[in-house]
C-alpha cells in the first residue's frame, strides 16, 4: 500500500509549520509561511507568487490581498533564513536517522536560469544544469546525505562582481550592505562551518572538482575534522608515494599518473543499482600527497576512474578516506559516488516545489523562496522517512510516487 496524506499527515504538516512559526515569532509571518508553502506543496505548475495567491483565493476579489501578502513575505519582511533552515533541517534529519545516519555532506551547485539581466545574481556562466556558459543565476548547496536519502539543508546564491563590486548593481539587487563578493568555494566553506557549529551530524564532505581542486577547501575541511572525497582535474599534481608517505617520484598530473597504470592495475567496482543496469567502472588507488599542500602534506588516495566507452581515464579524486586500511576501496567509492544524486534532488525540488520559480529580483527575495522551498522538502523527506520506517520497505521511495501531497490552506 503506497503511501497516503491522511488526517494524522495532515496534524504533522499543522505541527510542522507551528515548529517554523516559533523560529518566525510573528503571527503575520507564521500565517504567510503557511499560505507560501502551501502553494509550493500544491500541484501548481508554476510556483511563484501571482499563481500560487490565486490557488489559494477561489475568491478573484480576494486574490489581489493575498498576492501582495506573499510578495511582503517573499521580498520585504524581514526573518532569519538561517534559523528557519536549520530547524526544518533538524526535523527531517531525527526522522531519517531513526532508520540510518548521516554520513556524507555534499557540496555542489546549480543554475537557475533566466531570460533578463535584473534579477540579483544573474549573468552568463557556466552551469552544470545546462551544461554550458548561459544567462543564469547559480547557488551553491550543503545537501546531507545517509545511505538512501539527499537532503538539502543550506543554499546561497553566487554573486559574481559585476554584482557584489558595483554600486548601482548593488542597489538594484538590495544587496545588504554586509554582504561582499565571494567565490562558489568561500560560500560553501561558510555553509560547512555553520552546519558544523550547529552540530549537524556528518563525517565526510564531497564535491566535485571544482572544489577538490582548492587546497583551501581541502585544508579548511580537515580542520573541521571531516574526511573527503573530492573530484580534482586531470591536471592537479600530486607526488606518489609509499606505505611510509616517502615520495617516490617528482610530481606529476594525475593524468600522467593514469597513462602510466597497466591494464590490470584498474579492478571493476559495481556502486549501485542504476534503472536499468548497475552503475560502474574500472578504478585504480594510488598513495599521494597533493603537490600543491608541500612535502608535509597529508597521504591521501587519488583515485583513477576509467568508465566504459572512454578510450582512457579521465575522472580523477583525492580522498582522505581508508588511508589508514579501514575502509574498503569498493566502499569508498559507494560514498564518493553518493554526490551524483544532488541531481536527482535539484530535479525534484525545481521539478516538484519549485526552487527556480523564483521571478522577483532581490537577494533577500531569493533567499527568502528558496529556504521555504527547503522547508517543504524537508516535510517530505521526514514523512517518505516516517512511511518507510512504518511499512519496513525499502529506505526511501522516490518522492511524488504516489501522489502529491493534497494540502489545504
Amino acid at each position: 500500500m503506497g503511501y497516503e496524506f491522511d488526517a494524522q499527515g495532515e496534524q504533522r504538516l499543522k505541527d510542522y509549520f507551528s515548529r517554523i512559526g516559533d523560529v518566525l515569532a510573528h503571527t503575520k509571518k507564521k500565517e504567510a509561511f503557511a499560505l507560501y508553502a502551501t502553494g509550493l506543496l500544491s500541484n501548481l505548475e508554476r510556483k511563484s507568487v501571482e499563481p500560487i495567491a490565486a490557488y489559494l483565493c477561489p475568491d478573484p476579489d480576494k486574490v489581489d490581498p493575498m498576492h501582495q501578502k506573499l510578495l511582503h513575505f517573499q521580498t520585504t519582511s524581514v526573518w532569519d533564513d538561517r534559523a528557519v533552515r536549520l530547524s526544518a533541517a533538524r526535523y527531517a534529519i531525527d526522522a531519517l536517522t531513526e532508520q540510518e545516519g548521516v554520513r556524507a555532506w555534499i557540496i555542489d551547485d546549480t543554475g537557475f536560469l533566466k531570460q533578463g539581466e535584473h534579477s540579483v545574481g544573474v549573468q552568463h556562466q557556466y552551469t552544470g544544469s545546462a551544461g554550458k556558459i548561459t544567462n543564469c543565476q547559480v547557488g551553491v548547496s550543503l545537501t546531507v546525505a545517509t545511505p538512501t536519502v539527499h537532503l538539502p539543508i543550506d543554499f546561497e546564491l553566487y554573486l559574481p562582481k559585476g554584482w557584489a563590486l558595483e554600486p548601482a548593481r548593488r542597489l538594484e539587487g538590495k544587496i545588504p550592505a554586509e554582504i561582499g563578493f565571494k567565490t562558489n568555494i568561500e560560500l560553501a566553506l561558510d555553509m560547512i562551518t555553520r552546519a558544523s557549529e550547529a552540530d549537524i551530524p556528518g563525517q565526510v564532505v564531497l564535491a566535485d572538482a571544482a572544489y577538490g581542486d582548492a587546497k583551501d577547501f581541502r585544508s579548511t575541511v580537515r580542520l573541521l575534522g571531516f574526511d573527503y572525497a573530492l573530484g580534482i582535474s586531470s591536471s592537479t599534481k600530486v607526488i606518489l608515494v609509499d606505505r611510509q608517505g616517502q615520495p617516490i617520484a617528482t610530481a606529476v598530473s594525475a593524468k600522467a599518473i593514469a597513462e602510466q597504470l597497466p591494464r590490470e592495475a584498474l579492478r571493476r567496482i559495481t556502486w549501485r543499482e542504476g534503472t536499468s543496469t548497475r552503475l560502474s567502472a574500472r578504478f585504480a588507488f594510488r598513495r599521494v600527497r597533493a603537490s600543491a599542500d608541500g612535502p608535509d602534506g597529508e597521504v591521501q588516495w587519488l583515485i583513477i576512474e576509467w568508465r566504459d566507452g572512454e578510450k582512457a581515464p579521465e575522472h580523477f579524486a583525492l580522498a582522505t578516506l581508508g588511508i589508514d586500511g579501514k575502509m574498503s576501496k569498493k566502499k569508498i567509492i559507494r560514498l564518493f559516488k553518493e554526490r551524483y544524486r544532488t541531481e536527482q534532488t535539484y530535479a525534484e525540488t525545481k521539478g516538484e516545489l519549485g526552487l527556480d520559480h523564483f521571478e522577483g529580483r532581490s537577494f533577500q527575495g531569493w533567499h527568502h523562496h528558496v529556504t521555504v522551498v527547503l522547508c517543504c522538502y524537508a516535510f517530505i523527506v521526514a514523512e517518505r522517512a516516517r512511511y518507510c520506517l512504518r511499512s519496513s520497505g525499502p529506505a526511501v521511495p522516490r518522492p511524488y510516487e504516489t501522489h502529491s501531497l493534497p494540502l489545504a490552506a
